[in-house]
């Protein structure tokens, strides 16, 4: 921990919710030039940083959102090389603050400033001299604060910038401004600040305008050609004064920009003309969107006006997939544009209306999928010490959200939420033991298990106490198979799925989960939580199994999470796979899951011996499956089956979001299953090949940039079913090959070509 003298500062006057802070001090003399620079900063609020009228860093929306009360991150910056090489010279170190998560809007019901009422910065400069000297200047007293050109600003609601407002003189030294006013100490308990363990967000993309066209309405309408988050850089000249409005959505809707999923958020950028030429870029703001409305724009807008920039959390691209089949390889697509969108400082469930929060159920689905297509060990590992601080706060409860702005909301206004009294709830609650082992299955880091074992073990032991005597987890609230396409579009909850069952096999999966991690760290609570999977495994079995194999509810969900997690025995998990397999004929292989059941669906078919159902659901155009919304267009996976219409109209539920990753979860599959690339040794120490054609694709192939070096596997079948198999492992890396009725096979490092046979059914 850095020996802090700084202070929380915020300013004597709001200035809009955008202020700007600035301190100019004399660099000491007589020390010789300087060697090293570094900043230490934070906000409470969102910052940017300059120093010597130079941005700090190309970061945005820092220190992003984590769970205030106990944990304030702040970034380290070297910026040795902005100070110039006059040792002499003044420096002015400058800080522009924005409402951010801290202040802004949150929720869907109205409320902002949850964590605090006012803006503030915290930073602390050290400045290191060729003798040794060090030389401090940090955030207190001394500083000044003045307005800025932003006039409001909020994530939801967008950004309002006047440029007759702007000067950057404030960065210089020697401003001077009647209009600037001082500053006072805020409150901040030095003990919540810590390090970022994850990566800041930052601009990783730019996307030009396909098409502007006038919609019928008379409407100026821009499409980017691909659903995306961020916003709109804006190149633009008019007579001073001119308002130019942009309002972003996702989806059209009767030619039309679709902006009624959005709800309450008004997704509105406004910039007023300085009269020169202006570009606007509002970074204290982000939209999730594909369309944008321009109003008042002076003249003729052409594409090149506007540029859509892409920011998400840095993270490197590691997995690739794709297949003789198109709408799959868009369906993979959508899944990557996901959670680019989506993972934006805390994994969210969507990136454009007013929620943006971090359910905890969609990246307990998705985070398999995550951690092969993005490196996003780090991501994770920063917000699960959010899961496990919010978990101390609560007696091991895991929160629907985290960071939990939702108990703060309910404190604010207890009748605020539609949902009963928070509490552990299956598949949302467990992503405190899946998340961490799924990061452990994909790079092997024993860390994020030793940092979260206390985390996965409070979970379980919470939902020990929430039991029935029968021991089934059947009490209190359930999200259950949350978005079955067969509930209606204004309840969601009303699943064919039996929550209990649900609820109860999910504990069985943690426990053993947790188990194996006691194993693995040489814990003693080993023993207990077996006892508690086998206990679990005995009541599910007894209450919830009829002796003709039938699980209570007789959904594909039911049988899809028994297969999947391994609570039946091998008779039973026999008649389970059969009932599976008739359940989605049944169907006419169209999706009959929600979010707990979609992303094991596939693969409890694969491994009861129905790989071509599974490749049916897989390749089903029809509403509702997967292919569905790509034949609709989609470029993002949507948060319902049916989210737009087949009529073009948007799902009338009044939650209905087109960039929701969780049922994108199939890709994790596709990796397995469908290209054949799998860990045997967590982080691909050694790797399982064993691609199962099917579904009349020709061909696929992955690449995985693994912790031990690349991963490629490829695969053709010919016609008559000749299978031609190529595969590279890197240096220390062996695997075993499996294919379609062979002998495994052993492969070391190298490239390697292999042939086999498939059912001519299959191709």
């Amino acid at each position: 921990m850095p020996d802090w003298s700084a202070v929380l500062i915020s300013p004597d006057e709001d200035f809009d919710g955008a202020p700007l802070l600035r301190r100019e001090v004399a660099l000491d003399e007589g020390h010789g030039a300087v060697v090293r620079a570094t900043l230490l900063i934070t906000a409470q609020g969102v910052f940017e940083a300059f120093l010597n009228g130079r941005p700090v860093a190309d970061e945005v929306l820092s220190p992003g959102w984590s769970s205030y009360e106990w944990r304030l991150r702040y970034r380290e910056h070297d910026v040795t090389a902005l100070l110039g090489d006059d040792p002499t010279g003044p420096v002015v170190l400058g800080i522009a603050l924005g409402n951010g998560w801290f202040r802004g809007r949150l929720g869907w019901n109205g409320g902002r400033a949850y964590y605090g009422d006012e803006l503030g910065a915290f930073a602390q400069l050290a400045v290191e001299f060729a003798d040794g000297h060090v030389q401090t200047v940090v955030t207190d007293r001394s500083w000044t604060a003045g307005p800025s050109a932003v006039l409001a600003n909020d994530l939801y609601d967008g950004q309002t910038i006047d440029a007759r407002r702007r000067d950057d003189a404030w960065l210089r030294p020697g401003h001077v401004d009647p209009a600037w006013v001082g500053v006072h100490e805020g409150t901040l308990d030095l003990g919540t600040l810590t390090p970022y363990v994850g990566p800041p967000v930052r601009r990783i993309a730019e996307v030009a305008p396909v098409e502007v066209w006038t919609s019928p309405a008379g409407r100026t309408l821009v499409d980017f050609g691909q659903n995306l988050v961020g916003w709109l850089r804006v190149h633009v000249q008019g007579p001073a004064g001119t308002t130019v409005t942009l309002r972003h959505a996702e989806v059209l809707e009767h030619d039309e920009l679709g902006t009624r999923p959005l709800r309450s958020a008004l997704a509105t950028d406004t910039f007023v003309l300085s009269g020169a030429a202006d570009v606007f870029e509002p970074t204290f703001t982000f939209h999730g969107f594909r369309y944008a409305e321009v109003e008042g724009w002076p003249g003729e807008l052409a594409p090149e006006d506007l540029t859509a920039v892409v920011v998400s959390s840095e993270l490197e691209r590691t997995g690739e997939f794709s297949c003789s089949d198109e709408l799959v390889n868009q369906l993979h697509r959508n899944a990557v544009w996901g959670t680019v969108g989506n993972f934006l400082d805390v994994p969210t469930d969507c990136p454009q209306r007013d929620e943006r929060l971090g359910w905890t159920g969609d990246i307990a689905a998705f985070t398999p999928s995550a951690a092969y297509l993005f490196d996003v060990r780090d991501f994770l590992r920063d917000w699960l010490r959010d899961v496990e601080a919010e978990q101390r706060a609560a007696d091991g409860m895991v929160a629907f959200v985290v960071p939990d702005v939702l108990k703060l909301v309910l404190a604010r206004d207890p009748g605020a939420s539609s949902f009963p009294d928070p509490d552990s709830t299956a598949v949302w609650s467990d992503a405190a033991v899946w998340v961490p082992w799924a990061l452990w299955q994909a790079y092997g880091d024993r860390r994020v298990l030793e940092d979260q074992f206390g985390s996965m073990t409070a979970h379980v032991r919470r939902v020990e106490s929430l039991l029935s005597p029968s021991g089934l987890w059947d009490t209190g609230f359930q999200f259950g198979d949350w978005l079955d396409p067969t509930a209606p579009p204004e309840d969601p909850l009303l699943a064919k799925a039996d929550p209990g069952v649900v609820a109860t096999v999910c504990l069985f999966r943690s426990a053993t989960l947790v188990a194996e991690t006691a194993a693995l760290l040489g814990h003693g609570d080993e023993a207990h939580f077996r006892e508690v999977a086998e206990r679990t495994r005995t009541a599910f079995v007894e209450h919830y199994v009829d002796a003709d194999g039938r699980i209570t509810s007789d959904a594909v969900t039911v049988y899809a999470l028994a297969i999947a997690f391994g609570v039946l025995d091998a008779d039973r998990q026999a008649q389970a796979g059969e009932r599976l397999a008739e359940l989605v004929r049944e169907g006419g292989h169209h999706i009959q899951t929600g979010f707990a059941g979609t992303p094991f669906v596939t693969d409890a078919l694969t491994v009861t011996g129905h790989l071509d159902d599974a490749y049916a659901l897989l390749l089903q155009r029809e509403c509702p499956s997967w292919l569905y919304p790509v034949t609709m267009g989609a470029t993002t996976v949507w948060e319902r089956w049916d989210s737009m219409l087949p009529d073009g109209t948007i799902n009338p539920g009044e939650m209905t979001s087109f960039n929701h990753y969780a049922l994108g979860a199939v890709v994790d599959w596709l990796h397995r299953t469908v290209a054949g690339l799998a860990p045997l040794e967590p982080g691909y120490a050694r790797v399982l090949v064993a691609p199962q054609p099917g579904g009349g694709l020709t061909w696929a192939k992955t690449s995985l940039r693994s912790p031990h070096g690349p991963v490629a596997v490829s695969w053709s079948v010919a016609d008559g079913g000749a299978l031609e198999l190529d595969v590279t492992l890197p240096e220390g890396v062996s695997g075993v090959v499996r294919l379609p009725g062979e002998q495994d096979r052993e492969i070391g490092s190298g490239t390697h070509h292999l042939t086999g046979q498939v059912a001519a059914a299959l191709v």
